[in-house]
């Protein structure tokens, strides 16, 4: 079959695309680099692509909040488009920045009408956090809550690097963090080496259920704050000479199940 194609979205400020596009090409796909302008403008088609993928990265500065520029223009400008591309069953992934995007978009946790129901906010300790992570990642659970495409078959701890200012995930109320335990989108939660939840260091941020990453309730649109681009291959790891090497990197399963999805 053809390599599916991704569409790696380019804005001012986005600084993490082409490792995202190295990513996706090590997994099998066909990456391509669009601007958003291009999308508004009619001259590239989001329809001709199979999978968007929204990278790290500082768009617009971070002017107003982390990601709101990008999430207002998507919302604005593109939001029959986006509708068109989820109901068609396509792929959709934020990291970091990006995820702030979707997240301020309304695209997670996902709803008809796009609203925002929560926020990624301030990190709790005051600064940027630069440094790699523990994540516990879904388990098996009950066919009833949604299974995240992304992450299928992922052990249940991974170690990803974090960069980042405004991680705190924040919902909009009980309900709405309630709702996403109930149907098992919360696909990553801050931990330490043995999965177990902690406050600071083990959370970075402050995020409410130490969240690190969720997914809408059909499993395919995926955000997380950490970045599994940067984890690909095994001499990425920080401590590798000491743990030897491995095949991949514990962000790379994420790109191929995304790319297995098509096949």
């Amino acid at each position: 079959m053809a390599k599916p194609k991704v569409l790696v979205l380019k804005t001012a400020g986005i600084n993490c695309d082409q490792e995202t596009a190295y990513a996706f090409e090590s997994a099998g796909s066909d990456p391509e680099f669009v601007h958003i302008n291009q999308l508004v403008s009619g001259e590239r088609a989001l329809s001709d692509y199979q999978i968007l993928a929204i990278s790290g990265g500082f768009t617009y500065g971070d002017d107003i909040a982390a990601g709101k520029i990008l999430a207002n223009e998507l919302k604005c400008k593109l939001s029959a488009e986006l509708k068109e591309f989820i109901k068609q069953e396509k792929l959709i992934i934020g990291i970091c920045n990006g995820f702030q995007v979707l997240v301020k978009a309304g695209l997670l946790p996902g709803n008809e009408i796009f609203q925002q129901e929560a926020t990624l906010a301030d990190n709790d300790c005051g600064v940027f956090q630069d440094r790699w992570v523990y994540l516990k990642s879904q388990v098996s659970r009950s066919t009833s809550q949604v299974q995240c495409v992304w992450t299928k078959g992922l052990p249940d701890v991974i170690y990803l690097p974090i960069a980042h200012g405004e991680g705190k995930f924040i919902p909009k109320s009980e309900a709405v963090l309630e709702r996403l335990r109930e149907n098992g989108q919360i696909v990553f939660q801050y931990c330490d080496a043995r999965g177990n939840i902690g406050d600071y260091p083990v959370n970075p941020n402050g995020s409410m259920d130490s969240i690190a990453g969720i997914c809408d309730t059909s499993g395919r649109v995926f955000g997380l704050m950490p970045h599994p681009e940067r984890h690909l291959i095994s001499l990425q790891h920080p401590r590798w000479t000491r743990e030897g090497i491995k095949r991949h990197g514990d962000g790379f399963p994420i790109f191929l199940n995304a790319v297995n999805y098509f096949k």
